[in-house]
């Protein structure tokens, strides 16, 4: 056989041997997968649970007793309610306010809901207080005293959300404080509150502001400050939050005073747009003239421009 007839030869078994292997692989096996999709089935993806909060306020120790499926929702990670708040949910709003103003004797717990994947940089201890206590400050604006609301948070695996929205983590329930007992509720709460008061003003909150700065990020000890300072508005009639602005004393005092109000003034505004009633809160400046480190070096001045947040 000559060299080009074994050439020949070569190339032709060549392209049996593929077709028979084309044949074995491809028609067998796309035959097996058509059996296999035939005789399968999908499974159906089961719907994750989360927890829907309904709107449910009763008194266990009295006639008080409404329910509605709606309730005050928020948005993913922020503390401010979403309006508008539907009549459902206002309406029942409404008449736990006449019936909690009629009952000295009874408290409104508020319990805020919030999930560990929800970011929060604001001043309270965690975003379930946060919300919470803008559900307090609604209370507070339909007639309910705050002295008789007290805010809590809890951490939930999941929380019913559309569309970024998070359904009704938001949870009250309504206490009964007895006021007869010796050692009652009453006198237990004035002792609380003393230690409370002694606490904060031997350790007052204090905030350093740089030039330009836009935003504050409070660590966990200051964001427990503001919460103490909070809860003792809350609960002494006439207290008010004081915050004081400072400054070095570089350039002229009046200059100074002018500066250290704008600390103090922005400091208000950030106490108030997380949650702190308005009317609780006095910003005054005392500029240059208290300083609580040399002014003889860089880092006394820095400790000098300061704002000191405490209780009148």
């Amino acid at each position: 056989m000559t060299k080009k007839s074994t050439y020949l030869l070569g190339i032709v078994l060549t392209i049996c041997i593929g077709a028979i292997l084309n044949w074995w692989f491809c028609c067998k096996y796309s035959t097996y997968d058509t059996k296999l999709t035939e005789n399968s089935t999908v499974a159906t993806p089961v719907p994750e649970e989360k927890t829907i909060i309904p709107l449910l306020i009763k008194d266990p120790q009295g006639d008080f007793d409404y329910s509605t499926d709606d309730n005050i929702n928020f948005k993913n990670s922020s503390k401010e309610i979403l309006e508008p708040i539907s009549l459902k949910v206002d309406t029942g709003i409404l008449k736990l306010t006449t019936y909690v103003n009629s009952h000295p004797e009874k408290n409104v717990d508020i319990t805020g809901y919030y999930t560990s994947n929800e970011v929060y940089n604001g001043s309270f201890p965690d975003l379930g207080i946060a919300r919470a206590t803008a559900v307090k400050n609604h209370l507070i604006s339909k007639g309910l005293t705050s002295k008789q609301i007290n805010v809590f948070s809890a951490l939930k695996a999941r929380i019913a959300e559309e569309d970024s929205v998070l359904i009704g983590p938001i949870k009250f329930a309504i206490q009964t404080m007895d006021t007869t007992a010796v050692g009652s509720a009453d006198n237990a709460i004035a002792a609380e509150l003393k230690v409370l008061e002694a606490t904060i003003k031997e350790n007052p909150l204090i905030l350093y502001f740089k030039t330009g700065q836009s935003a504050i990020r409070l660590n966990e000890t200051q964001r427990q400050k503001i919460f103490d300072i909070s809860k003792y508005l809350d609960k002494v009639d006439n207290a008010k939050c004081l915050v004081i602005g400072h400054t070095d004393n570089v350039g002229d005092p009046n200059t100074n005073t002018t500066l250290g109000q704008k600390r103090a003034d922005y400091a208000r505004k950030y106490l108030i747009n997380n949650g702190i009633l308005p009317q609780k809160i006095e910003a005054t400046s005392k500029g240059d003239r208290t300083p609580i480190a040399p002014n003889t070096t860089a880092e006394g001045r820095a400790k000098n421009r300061r704002t000191v947040i405490t209780i009148n």
